[in-house]
C-alpha cells in the first residue's frame, strides 16, 4: 500500500499525525535511591548559586525535571528537609576535602587542604556565604549542628596534622581561632570578587597560622613545642623556614 501523497500547497491538510513531544527525562523511573540522589545534587547546585531562601521547590521540581509531588514524596518535610540534606551532602564533601597529603613539608601540607578548600567556596559561592554568615529563613538547630560538624572535623583535621593527640585549652583555641579566620578570609575574598589571586590569600593564611602558633607559644608550652616540630620539618625549604623563624623574631 502506498503512503499518502504529501498535499499541495492550497490543499488541505493531510491525515492527522499525533505530535511527537519530547519526554521529560525526569520522570523515567529511578531506584529509590537514585532518585533521592538526583534531587539532592540538583538542590545542592541551586543553593550553592543563589541564597536558600531564594530557592523553592517548584524550582527544584523544574531543574530536576520532575513534579513537586514527586519532590514531596521523598522529602515530605518540604523544602527544609531537602535544605537540610543537601546541606549535610555540602557539609560531608567540604569535610572530604581536609584529607592531608602525605608527601611534602608542614606548610605544603597545609597550603593543599587550603586548595581543596577554596576550591569548594568558589564552587558554592551563594550558598557558602549564606550558611556561613546564617539569618537564613532555613536555618535551624540542625543546620547550625552541621556547620558546627564541620568545623570540629577542620580541628580534628589540623591537630592531626601537627602530631597532637590531645590538645591543650591553648591550642585548641588557637586551631578554632584559626579556622575562624580562614572562614572569614573566604567570605571577604566572595565578597570583593575573588580580586586576590587564591594563592596568595592561601599563602597569607599558611603564614597567619604560624604568626597565630608564635603569639600562642608565649604562654604555652604545648603549642611551643608543636611549633618548633613544625619548624624542624620545613627543613627542605630552607628559604620557607627563614620565613617562618623570622616571625618568631629568630627563634632556632
Amino acid at each position: 500500500m502506498e503512503a499518502s501523497p504529501t498535499p499541495a500547497a492550497g490543499q488541505g491538510p493531510g491525515p492527522a499525525v499525533p505530535e511527537l513531544r519530547p519526554r521529560r527525562t525526569g520522570y523515567r523511573r529511578l531506584p529509590v535511591q537514585q532518585r533521592r540522589e538526583q534531587l539532592i545534587a540538583v538542590a545542592l547546585e541551586l543553593f550553592a548559586s543563589r541564597p536558600p531562601e531564594e530557592v523553592g521547590l517548584d524550582d527544584v521540581a523544574e531543574a530536576a525535571g520532575a513534579s513537586r509531588p514527586l519532590v514531596y514524596r521523598y522529602f515530605a518535610g518540604g523544602k527544609q528537609q531537602l535544605y537540610e540534606a543537601a546541606l549535610r551532602t555540602a557539609a560531608d564533601e567540604l569535610t572530604s576535602r581536609f584529607a592531608v597529603p602525605v608527601s611534602g613539608t608542614p606548610s605544603e601540607q597545609l597550603s593543599a587542604v587550603l586548595d581543596g578548600y577554596f576550591a569548594f567556596v568558589a564552587e558554592h559561592d551563594a550558598g557558602y556565604s549564606a550558611l556561613l554568615r546564617g539569618g537564613s529563613v532555613v536555618e535551624t538547630a540542625r543546620t547550625s549542628a552541621i556547620v558546627d560538624d564541620v568545623r570540629r572535623a577542620a580541628l580534628r583535621r589540623t591537630l592531626r596534622h601537627l602530631g597532637v593527640r590531645e590538645a591543650g585549652p591553648r591550642l585548641t583555641l588557637l586551631v578554632r581561632s584559626w579556622i575562624a579566620v580562614v572562614e572569614g578570609a573566604s567570605l571577604s575574598w566572595l565578597d570583593e570578587g575573588r580580586t586576590l589571586p587564591v594563592a596568595e590569600l592561601r599563602d597569607w593564611l599558611v603564614d597567619q597560622f604560624t604568626a597565630m602558633a608564635a603569639a600562642t607559644a608565649l604562654h604555652d608550652p604545648q603549642t611551643a613545642e608543636v611549633l618548633a616540630g613544625v619548624l624542624a620539618l620545613e627543613g627542605p625549604r630552607p628559604e620557607r623556614a627563614a620565613r617562618l623563624r623570622a616571625v618568631l623574631g629568630g627563634a632556632s
